[in-house]
């Protein structure tokens, strides 16, 4: 694996005006390495390509968008092993999640190579004799792509592949937690027979990099996977050049279990969507509601569960549960353990810091019971290995629950009932729900997103991504004009 540092722009690699120090949260003495910072002279130096490139990228053809693709994706896949070993070693989940990471992120480009294929386009019938109508979708031009740290590769993939697929130009800030994975995937991609400057990689602060590329108007699109406040300043930010905007923010994911539920796979699904990736995932089920009839019953189970797990460096075999992401995290999870006792939760097991063989971010899955809906526990995102359990006593006040929130990013339920689960499809208000399934875990070929405060702009993944990274012309011509 590379130890390149460098940032990516206009075609070359480049070095930053300022460096971070990044290290392994499963082991802090471990230096992965410094890594460039940008400043805001070089942010438009890579804007200036990517709006010079972008004209001949979308006149190269959907032939040539689909190799290209192809070809990134598979050699993701091909390298899944190597770059998952990277990516686990600075973002801390354990071994077979990285590597899963980065095939999953192939996937994501050999799909939009695909798509790219694909004609979307109509035909209509004028209401006046004469006219002929063709709809078509067009490139938006310059995308700008702000990525989060949790998922280093798949999160860019998913918004890089659909990006380049339809024919638009690509400058993308990654988050300064992960670079190295940044830097991997950008590899694979400057390696490709595509227009200088059409991809850049742009790292640096958010305050000043990340501001200044969504205030500038040389953008066309912004697409962004982060918190609410950072999305609600890029929204407030983006509308004075009207620039189109897609978010994917917060949650609260609920998972219901219900009286008539597989109790071991109730317990199973709900230590997953909780604990997996140590919690630092937008679609992990903080919040479970559970029927007062197996209430008891389903807690000792989780509770004997989250002791079970065995949390340990990320690169260790057997390890289910890898650091938190960084020392700033681990205070924050720390500090929501305080809130949910001094809101009169009752902390079960777990909400503490380990020390293990290696110095690193390192804390016990949590389980809290006895919770109300409206503790903060239960308000906000925590982005951490811990849960709650509220009691209720039927189906309808379940729900009622679950919909109580300002978030609807995913949701589940675990019942036999069939009518319930049918109901529950069409009345949970949220952008993915799971019927005895756990919350986290989607695939790549269809659309992905929430409501309220979980997402804003068209929906990402599959074919309605066209909706984001494309543009819609509708051409009038009459009969007779020349071709």
């Amino acid at each position: 694996m590379t130890d390149r540092t460098q940032l990516y722009i206009d075609g070359a690699w480049t070095e930053g005006t300022a460096q971070i120090e990044n290290r392994n949260p499963s082991d802090t003495t471990d230096l992965i390495g410094m890594y460039a910072q940008a400043d805001a002279g070089q942010l438009d130096t890579a804007l200036a390509a990517a709006r010079r490139a972008q004209p001949a990228w979308w006149a190269a053809g959907i032939q040539k968008r689909h190799d290209v693709l192809m070809a990134i994706g598979t050699e993701l896949m091909a390298r899944s092993d190597e770059i998952g070993r990277l990516l686990s070693r600075e973002e801390g989940k354990p071994l077979a999640e990285g590597k899963g990471e980065v095939y999953r992120a192939g996937q994501f480009f050999t799909y939009f190579a695909a798509e790219a294929l694909r004609q979307h386009g109509d035909l209509a019938e004028s209401v006046r004799p004469g006219i002929e109508i063709d709809v078509r979708r067009e490139a938006v031009g310059v995308v700008a792509i702000i990525s989060p740290w949790n998922f280093p590769v798949a999160t860019p993939a998913w918004k890089i592949a659909p990006a380049l697929a339809f024919g638009n130009a690509v400058v993308w800030k990654p988050a300064n937690v992960t670079p190295a994975s940044a830097i991997a995937l950008t590899e694979i991609i400057a390696r490709q027979d595509i227009p200088k400057g059409l991809f850049n990689l742009v790292a640096g602060p958010g305050r000043d990099v990340g501001q200044r590329l969504v205030e500038s108007a040389e953008v066309d699109a912004i697409s962004f996977t982060g918190s609410v406040p950072v999305g609600r300043g890029i929204a407030a930010a983006a509308v004075q050049n009207m620039t189109k905007v897609q978010m994917e923010m917060g949650s609260k994911n609920p998972l219901i279990v219900m009286d008539d539920c597989d109790l071991d796979l109730a317990v199973a699904h709900a230590a997953s969507s909780a604990f997996g990736g140590t919690g630092q995932k937008c679609t992990a089920a903080s919040r479970l509601i559970v029927h007062s009839a197996v209430h008891d019953a389903f807690v000792e189970k989780l509770v004997a569960a989250a002791r079970a797990m065995k949390v340990g460096h990320a690169l260790e075999d057997g390890t289910q549960l890898g650091p938190v992401v960084s020392e700033s995290q681990l205070n924050q999870n720390m500090e929501y353990i305080g809130v949910g006792k001094d809101e009169g939760a009752e902390l079960l097991c777990g909400g503490d810091r380990l020390e293990m063989a290696t110095d690193g971010y390192f804390m016990a899955p949590a389980v809290f019971a006895g919770t109300a809906n409206d503790m903060r526990i239960n308000r906000e995102e925590m982005f951490a290995p811990i849960t709650a359990v509220q009691r209720v006593d039927s189906y309808d006040e379940a729900l009622a629950r679950a919909n109580d929130t300002q978030f609807g990013l995913t949701a589940g339920i675990m019942t036999t009932s069939l009518a319930r689960a049918s109901h529950f499809r069409a009345h949970m208000r949220a952008g993915c729900v799971m019927v005895n399934l756990p919350t986290a875990g989607t695939d790549y070929h269809v659309p992905f997103g929430g409501r309220g405060a979980s997402s804003f702009g068209p929906r990402e993944q599959g074919s309605y991504a066209a909706e984001f990274y494309t543009t819609v012309k509708t051409a009038y011509v009459a009969a007779g004009a020349p071709a």
